[in-house]
């Protein structure tokens, strides 16, 4: 059943009618902004406090956007390699646009693996395992669910090596500002410990860590995944840009040879008679 089934006023009410309680655009005139006028009141916002504001409808302390900041700094890597990055890059070696390209490799970047995915999973697991503590259910019955469930932990683990370089300085950082006692920084560190003397070995990730520093900032899982998704963003562009600057077409280029193939052989082709 169709919510226009249970609601059969919903459409006729909503005709010719746009509702919203986010903002309006009176032109030549001003901008509403979650209540707020976007020129007057929020005119000295810098563009991470106004996003962040649009996702949540809060104000964070300089201190905590700062870690926000920081979040998207710490993993912006202008490495084409890397999946999302490497869209961005055949974008420019095909001669297509930087919107365009930018706009792909964003897209991809919801990766469920290693990407927005993964961030929104890890976020969820803290707060939903949390929950089942104060419930009463020990903290290993929570791992071991969720690694049946799943067969991994998200934020903690990581192909090729076991370690993230972006944790300690967001830590250093965290630590700096007094924002690395929160109740989930502590409860990710204490899953880390589980699962390292485990048989598992999996050390949090920087996925964990963001997102444990992202609960404690009072960040919903929907909130989280809203605000994290530019993340890499940083990194995109020069990948775009440096792609576009050399031959056309020259990026991951493939020889014949290297391809492995198993099908039929070399084989002669002959024109149709009919």
């Amino acid at each position: 059943m169709s919510m226009c089934d249970s609601h059969p006023n919903l459409l006729p009410e909503n005709v010719g009618v746009l509702k919203s309680r986010m903002g309006a655009f009176f032109p030549g005139s001003h901008v509403i902004f979650r209540g707020h006028d976007l020129h007057a009141e929020l005119k000295d916002m810098d563009w991470v406090e106004l996003y962040v504001f649009g996702i949540t409808g809060r104000r964070f302390s300089a201190e905590q956007l700062r870690l926000m900041h920081a979040i998207w700094t710490y993993t912006s890597y202008p490495d084409v390699r890397l999946w999302n990055n490497r869209v961005a890059a055949l974008a420019g070696s095909a001669r297509s646009t930087g919107a365009l390209g930018v706009a792909a490799a964003l897209a991809v970047s919801e990766a469920s693996i290693y990407g927005g995915g993964i961030s929104l999973r890890a976020i969820d697991f803290l707060i939903r395992t949390r929950q089942r503590l104060d419930e009463g259910t020990t903290l290993a019955d929570c791992v071991n669910v969720e690694l049946e469930a799943h067969r991994s932990i998200a934020g903690y683990g990581r192909p090729l090596i076991n370690c993230d370089e972006r944790n300690q300085p967001m830590l250093e950082l965290a630590r700096s500002m007094g924002l690395d006692q929160g109740p989930y920084l502590q409860l990710a560190f204490t899953i880390e410990e589980v699962l390292l003397t485990g048989r598992w070995r999996m050390r949090m990730n920087y996925g964990g860590l963001a997102a444990a520093l992202a609960a404690d900032l009072g960040l919903s899982p929907k909130e989280y995944y809203l605000f994290v998704f530019p993340a890499f963003l940083a990194g995109m562009q020069p990948c775009f840009i440096e792609a576009s600057e050399r031959p056309e077409g020259a990026l991951y280029r493939i020889s014949c040879a290297d391809i492995a193939y198993e099908g039929r052989p070399q084989r002669s082709w002959r024109a149709s008679s009919g």
